[in-house]
């Protein structure tokens, strides 16, 4: 079969054009950046349309699970409050943005089905919607930061513009994340339960509700943990502790090999995306 005939038959134009239409949907979504930013608080107010608190009742409800693990794992394991209460208070924090980034992806496509059926909107203003409604979600959460850090005088130590490098890488992995749970979960609907069950053990296996040191011997696995040089990035910097340079290494390549792959998967799949939903 010629290659005019068998474009005709399938409507395949190989994985040049593929890739081609894919960075077009990208590079569109970026002027569609205000939309994305409009969805985002659009869902976050329709949460809690009608409350008095409204967002702040997810900072109201974090901050006290942060007041109860603290004092409970601080008296059970006999630490300083002063120092193990902002600990899990940023580790709660930042690790909810990804486990709600990477949850919340899931849904990116599945939830914009009728506008992506009517539209002809860059089907990445949706993983920016996604990875925007969680940042507000953090804007919220920065009372508790900023509070414990305050309170416990942490915060002179803190060096904050190393903690918004942290968070950046952290949004950048947490991102591909998002789009890559976005695409399996609209082929296959069994993926978010899983992705909800994987999340769900990472936070027991990663030192948010305890100290990295009591690994001891067994310290490898956080050095294979994705997840600790996620939050370590972010949380040490507040703590006015160093960062290693191993964990920048591992979070910008996770971040280049992730997107170089997730993309890629995006490009072969993005035609199909609204046959899937």
């Amino acid at each position: 079969m010629d290659t005019a005939t068998h474009m005709l038959r399938t409507g395949r134009r190989g994985a040049l054009f593929q890739l081609q239409m894919a960075f077009r949907d990208l590079t569109n979504s970026f002027q569609r950046l205000g939309l994305a930013w409009s969805l985002a608080t659009h869902d976050v107010g329709s949460r809690y349309r009608g409350s008095i608190l409204g967002p702040f009742w997810i900072t109201l409800s974090m901050g006290l699970m942060v007041l109860g693990i603290g004092v409970l794992y601080a008296s059970l394991f006999n630490l300083p409050l002063n120092e193990f209460l902002p600990y899990v208070a940023l580790g709660i924090v930042f690790f909810g943005v990804m486990t709600g980034t990477i949850n919340e992806g899931c849904d990116t496509f599945v939830q914009a089905a009728g506008m992506l059926s009517q539209t002809s909107l860059p089907m990445f203003t949706f993983v920016w919607r996604t990875i925007f409604r969680n940042l507000i979600n953090l804007l919220h959460h920065l009372v508790i930061v900023v509070g414990m850090l305050v309170y416990f005088d942490a915060w002179r130590d803190a060096n904050p513009l190393q903690a918004a490098a942290g968070v950046l890488l952290m949004l950048l992995n947490a991102g591909w994340a998002s789009l890559l749970a976005g695409i399996a979960s609209a082929r296959y609907r069994d993926i978010p339960p899983i992705v909800v069950s994987v999340m769900q053990f990472a936070i027991f296996m990663t030192p948010v509700f305890w100290l990295p040191d009591r690994f001891g011997k067994h310290q490898v696995f956080l050095d294979w943990n994705p997840f600790y040089h996620l939050l370590q990035a972010v949380r040490a910097p507040l703590l006015g502790q160093a960062v290693a340079p191993q964990t920048y290494v591992v979070l910008v390549l996770m971040a280049i090999f992730g997107w170089l792959v997730t993309f890629t998967i995006f490009a072969r799949t993005r035609r199909r995306i609204v046959h899937y939903l």
